[in-house]
């Protein structure tokens, strides 16, 4: 059974820095592409940042420079680092795997970051 579950969402100060974790289970990591979402209250979810399978990565123009994903194939684990961090980076982030051989999707539960002082 495939399951995605991050870690390392908070609190933090704008100009902080946070790095969430999404660990996978079901041996689809090293045939996924994996993705962060976020959602803010009351906004559509976006997409954030993606890593292939290769290592290429592509970011959302909002977080373009300040964020940098990546993986750990070893550790069935994609990171996000999230650097000068603002109150509209403040949402609940998401990882999603999408299999290259299905193209089946597959979703954490979603780790909450909040930005304020």
């Amino acid at each position: 059974q495939v399951q995605l579950v991050e870690s390392g969402g908070g609190l933090v100060q704008p100009g902080g820095s946070l790095t969430l974790s999404c660990a996978a289970s079901g041996r689809i990591f090293s045939s996924s592409v994996m993705n962060w979402y976020r959602q803010a209250p009351g906004k559509q979810r976006e997409l954030v940042a993606t890593i292939t399978t290769g290592g290429s990565t592509n970011y959302a123009d909002s977080v373009q420079g300040r964020f940098t994903i990546s993986r750990d194939n070893a550790k069935d684990t994609v990171y996000l680092q999230m650097n000068s961090l603002k109150p509209e980076d403040t949402a609940v982030y998401y990882c999603s795997a999408k299999s290259i051989w299905t193209s089946r999707d597959y979703w954490g539960q979603g780790t909450q970051v909040t930005v304020s002082s």
